[in-house]
This record gives structure tokens, sequence and C-alpha cells, in this order.
């Protein structure tokens, strides 16, 4: 859930089914609000080399750079987008944060063009050419540790609830909010497993 109100979102996630260890901890997941691209996910085609993953730089022109940082603490600019130390961690989690977000990344939303990226791939499920690739944001780190693993262009939708449901279809109500938007984010990559955000947008009514 994402709730704006002018230039602030009260951001809640619940994730589940990721890559859980990454040399021998838990395995840290930076993940952001991408901005200035194409508004979407990209498709196997983006797969440029043929490793079978799908590069954060290959799937940038879908989805486009990073406008916020989802941190757990700290930066939420896009220069703490590799930040792994402020990243939630672990194969499922709970996000809690309110943040203040800059002009882009505002008008991307509301323009129905931002994209949600959750990264970080289990190693394992890789095939051997990408388990021996180095990431193309972090050369020190694996291919594994900042590829997409969840990705979801935020829909606009308007509708008079949140659906219910487990986080494959959201959850929630819309106690005290006047015109509700909704903003529905689309399924993750294949490479994990993954759910459906709901984002939400107060509006206000002149009484």
């Amino acid at each position: 859930m994402l709730t704006l109100t002018g230039n602030k979102a009260v951001v809640t996630e619940d994730v589940k089914g990721l890559a859980a260890t990454f040399m021998n901890a838990p395995f840290p997941h930076v993940q952001h609000i991408h901005i200035n691209g194409l508004g979407m996910c990209p498709t196997t085609s983006a797969d440029k080399n043929g490793d079978g993953v799908i590069s954060t730089t290959e799937g940038g022109p879908a989805y486009g750079g990073i406008g916020t940082t989802l941190s757990v603490s700290g930066d939420t600019s896009p220069a703490a987008g590799t930040d792994i130390k402020i990243a939630p961690s672990g194969a499922s989690f709970h996000y809690a944060r309110t943040i203040t977000l800059d002009a882009a990344t505002t008008a991307s939303i509301k323009a129905g063009k931002a994209v949600i990226v959750v990264h970080g791939i289990d190693p394992a499920t890789l095939s051997a050419k990408a388990q021996g690739e180095p990431s193309d944001l972090v050369p020190s780190l694996p291919l594994a540790a900042t590829s997409p693993a969840l990705c979801g262009p935020l829909a606009v939708s308007q509708m008079a609830a949140v659906p219910s449901g487990s986080v494959n279809t959201g959850g929630g109500g819309t106690s005290g909010l006047q015109d509700p938007w909704l903003f529905a984010v689309g399924a993750g990559l294949a490479a994990a497993a993954g759910g459906v955000l709901v984002l939400r947008r107060r509006t206000s009514v002149e009484k």
C-alpha cells in the first residue's frame, strides 16, 4: 500500500517467496520506485546476452531509472539504490515507512508511469553462465544480488475499496479516504515468487 498525500508517501509492503540467504546472512533486497522509462516491466526479449536473466540495466528501458529508494532507514534518494545495509532482507519481510518523494517520482506515480522493482534473486536458480557473471551495478557482487526479482507497473484504477485477500491481491481498508485512487502493481518476474502490491492516493475534496 502506498498512500500519497502531496509528496508524502506512506508505504507498506508484505513480501514473501524471495531468496533467503546470501553469504550466510539474510539476503538483502534493494527496492525502488523506478521512473522515466516506459512504465512497464521488461519481457524476456530484454535478455540481450542470453544468460536467462534480465539484469537491471537490460530492464532499464522498460522501467527507467531509480526515482526513490525504498530503504528501511536513512537515505531514500537514488544514491542509496545499491546500499544493501539499508535494504529489507530475507525470504519474506514486512516493510513500512513514510517517505518524502521528489517531484519526479510524484509526477510519475500520478501519471501511471512508475514501476516498483525489488532486486535480488537466488543464484541457485540461474544458469551456469549467469552464476559466473558479476552484477552490472556493483561488479564486486554476483549478478543475482542486484538483478530484478519482482517487478510491477503502478496501474491506476479508481475503485470503491482495496481488494481483499492475501498478499497476491493486496489488503486493507479505505476508512477515512475520500475518492481513493488505487495503484495496482502487476505480477512479479518469473525469477521469483511474488504477488501484487496495491497502492492508493488520497485526494482532497472541498466541502
